[in-house]
C-alpha cells in the first residue's frame, strides 16, 4: 500500500500522565476520567437522581481542551440555575416539587472539591433568597502551593510534575500560588459561606496533607462552622472510584450520609 501521501502521527507536546496527553495538533488524549453514571432510581432509599439538560450542566467543561477557570464558570452558572427553582417557579419541575432549598450540600472529590470551596466562596454575590448551603463535603481536593505544608512531599521532580498538570489546564496561571489551586492565598477562609464543611482525605494520596492543612487552617481563621476531617487508612488518591465496593468506601459513604443528615 503506497503511504506515500499519508500525515505522521503527531508527537505528543505534553504528557500528563496518568491523566491526559496534549498531542502538538492540539489533540488531547484523556487517559482516565471517561466514564459516566447514568441517573437511577433506588427505591430501598426512596432516592432519585435525573439527568437535566439546559444551557449550562454541571457536566462542565474540562481542562485541558477548555482551560482552568471555564469548569469553574460552568459550575457557578448551572448553581445559579439550581438556585433559580428556590421560590418553585423555575423551569424543571423535578427540581420545584422534590428540593428542600433550606438544606443543600455540595459535593466535590479530587479538581470537583477545588470547584466545590470556590463556589461557596462566591455565594454572597448574585444568589437568589431561600437558596441556602448549609454545608460541603470536600474530598481528596486538589488543592496545591508552591511551598510544602505538613509532611507533604519535597521531592522537586514530583512537585514540578503537579505544577506541570496544573499549568497544562490552567496556562494563563500564574503557578502554584495562584488562588484557584491555593485556597490560602488572596481570600480568607473566614468567608466561607456555610455552616459545616466535611473533609476527607487518603492516608496514600499525595493531596492528603492540602487537606489536613485546609481544615486546620478553616478552624483557625475565625469562620464560626464546624468542621471535620475523616482519614481514610492505607488508601490512594480517589480510592472510592478504582474499588467503589470495599470496607473502606462503605465506611466513607456512611460518614457522608451521616453528615448530610445530621443538619
Amino acid at each position: 500500500m503506497d503511504s506515500s501521501n499519508s500525515k505522521p502521527a503527531a508527537e505528543v507536546a505534553q504528557d500528563v500522565s496518568p491523566m491526559f496527553k496534549i498531542y502538538e495538533d492540539g489533540r488531547v488524549e484523556r487517559l482516565i476520567g471517561n466514564e459516566i453514571v447514568p441517573p437511577s432510581f433506588d427505591p430501598k432509599k426512596s432516592v432519585d437522581s435525573k439527568d437535566v439538560v439546559i444551557a449550562v450542566s454541571v457536566d462542565h467543561r474540562r481542562a485541558p481542551e477548555n482551560p482552568v477557570p471555564c469548569a469553574h464558570e460552568d459550575s457557578w452558572a448551572a448553581l445559579k440555575w439550581v438556585a433559580s427553582h428556590a421560590d418553585g417557579q423555575g423551569p424543571e419541575d423535578w427540581l420545584n416539587h422534590y428540593t428542600d432549598f433550606e438544606r443543600v450540600f455540595i459535593y466535590g472529590d479530587s479538581a470537583g472539591g477545588n470547584i466545590a470551596h470556590h463556589m461557596v466562596m462566591r455565594l454572597p454575590r448574585e444568589i437568589l433568597d431561600g437558596f441556602n448551603v448549609v454545608g460541603i463535603v470536600l474530598a481528596h481536593t486538589y488543592f496545591w502551593g508552591k511551598e510544602p505544608v505538613g509532611d507533604e512531599t519535597t521531592d522537586a521532580e514530583t512537585r514540578a510534575s503537579i505544577e506541570k498538570m496544573w499549568r497544562a489546564a490552567c496556562p494563563g496561571t500564574s503557578g502554584c500560588d495562584d488562588p484557584l489551586i491555593n485556597p490560602f492565598v488572596g481570600s480568607s477562609l473566614a468567608n466561607l459561606r456555610c455552616k459545616k464543611v466535611q473533609v476527607h482525605v487518603a492516608e496514600k494520596d499525595l493531596m492528603r496533607d492540602r487537606g489536613w492543612f485546609y481544615y486546620e487552617k478553616l478552624k483557625e481563621s475565625g469562620w464560626g462552622g464546624e468542621a471535620e476531617i475523616v482519614e481514610s487508612k492505607g488508601e490512594p488518591h480517589i480510592f472510592y472510584l478504582l474499588s467503589p465496593t470495599c470496607d473502606s468506601v462503605v465506611a466513607m459513604r456512611k460518614k457522608i450520609a451521616s453528615f448530610f443528615n445530621e443538619i
